[in-house]
């Protein structure tokens, strides 16, 4: 296996560093990539977080992943990238250092942005390796997302992750120019595993990502991780989400929530409320369809249109 112009052996552990770019200053972009090999032939395994700067929960996650020793297979290879937008991170954003939406320009471009030639060294160098992958994000904003898989409509794809095992596992559309959206037009099995919020560590959401590792290589037979599984809280039967809708505000003001993520909310129930600060008014936030509580907004402060509440259907 050779990436970045480095050969790496069976059995092997190493870490590269992608440095496709500079900016202004001179100053390199570095993304640290760490691949370990194991000593028999298997599949390759992709751990990638951070591609928006300001999701450190996924950052943490495969982190916990790499720090633990983890990510070191008996069969097969994993590939660690535990935070693409270093710049995004160190300014705490969620763009790349361009301005540009990472996640919104992929296969990228060698001629393009500098966050599109990113992600055409990207795809070009580290995807082709590439059987399995498994990208982490967070809730943008103060957001908080319970931690969910989305993945496309194809039964291998459930499968994995049913195997992964959060409580809830949604169909969603692809979306053009997103990194999932590429890698499953190039034959990539992928889970998008979504939890907690923009600049907020939640262990409980950290838990369940190392956990569906753990789960996703024991069943991929890369290492039995059946004993350190114990170790982390067991999740339920997923339910399956197929359909979704936001519910938004409809006044601005100061919010106010009454329910939990991961809850079932009832047609007509109280959701939440929005006042506005000097105390003239105070408006019901009611729900319209039962469904469950995918995400919910945290910040006090909502203007009129804002997303308050993410409801999934099964």
């Amino acid at each position: 296996m050779k990436i970045l112009g480095q050969e790496i052996k069976m059995g092997q552990s190493v870490q590269l560093k992608m440095d496709i770019a500079k900016l202004h200053t001179q100053t390199t972009i570095e993304i640290p990539v760490i691949v370990s090999r194991g000593k028999k032939a298997g599949p390759t395994l992709l751990l990638i977080a951070g591609i928006h700067g300001d999701e450190v929960n996924g950052v943490e996650i495969v982190r916990q992943i790499i720090a633990k020793k983890f990510h070191k297979p008996e069969t097969g290879t994993v590939i660690c990238i535990p935070l693409v937008n270093v710049f995004g991170f160190l300014n705490q954003n969620r763009e790349f250092p361009d301005g540009r939406d990472l996640n919104r320009v992929f296969p990228g471009s060698k001629t393009g942005s500098l966050a599109s030639r990113f992600a055409y060294h990207l795809i070009q160098e580290i995807i082709p390796h590439i059987d399995y992958c498994i990208d982490f994000h967070t809730g943008g904003a103060q957001r908080f997302n319970v931690p969910h898989l989305r993945i496309a409509h194809d039964d291998e794809t459930l499968a994995l992750a049913k195997i992964f095992n959060t409580k809830f596992i949604q169909f969603t559309p692809q979306r053009d120019k997103t990194f999932r959206e590429t890698m499953v037009r190039l034959g990539k099995k992928v889970l998008l595993f979504e939890g907690g919020k923009s600049l907020n560590l939640t262990k409980s959401v950290s838990q369940t990502g190392v956990r569906g590792v753990l789960k996703v290589m024991t069943h991929l037979n890369m290492r039995n991780f059946e004993s350190d599984i114990l170790q982390y809280p067991q999740a339920e039967i997923p339910i399956i989400i197929k359909k979704s809708k936001w519910l938004r505000a409809k006044h601005s003001g100061m919010f106010r929530s009454h329910v939990k993520v991961g809850q079932f909310v009832l047609q007509g129930e109280i959701l939440g409320s929005i006042s506005d600060p000097f105390g003239s008014f105070e408006k019901m936030v009611k729900n319209m369809t039962p469904g469950y509580i995918l995400n919910a907004n945290h910040s006090p402060i909502m203007n009129q249109g804002d997303a308050l509440f993410h409801i999934g259907f099964e």
